[in-house]
């Protein structure tokens, strides 16, 4: 019976020490998830920026591209 109760602690030991690293590995996990929606968001920012100067630059040059006839070589 003390063998089995022994062998039973060591189990529960092990699980108690692959738990912490289940729980470690979560917490990196939720804080690289964090991070990335960060800059997910920064980039989103910045492409919806990019999108408005060029729309306005568009604006500024008073004609768009796509109006313009073809080439000649068309």
């Amino acid at each position: 019976m003390n063998d089995q109760r022994a062998m039973f602690e060591q189990r529960l030991d092990e699980m108690e020490v692959k738990l912490t690293f289940i729980d470690e590995a979560v917490q990196a996990l939720t804080t690289a998830d964090a991070d990335q929606s960060q800059r997910i968001a920064a980039l989103e920012r910045a492409l919806r920026d990019l999108r408005g100067e060029m729309a306005s630059m568009r604006v500024a040059q008073g004609s768009d591209a796509h109006d313009e006839p073809p080439p000649p070589h068309y």
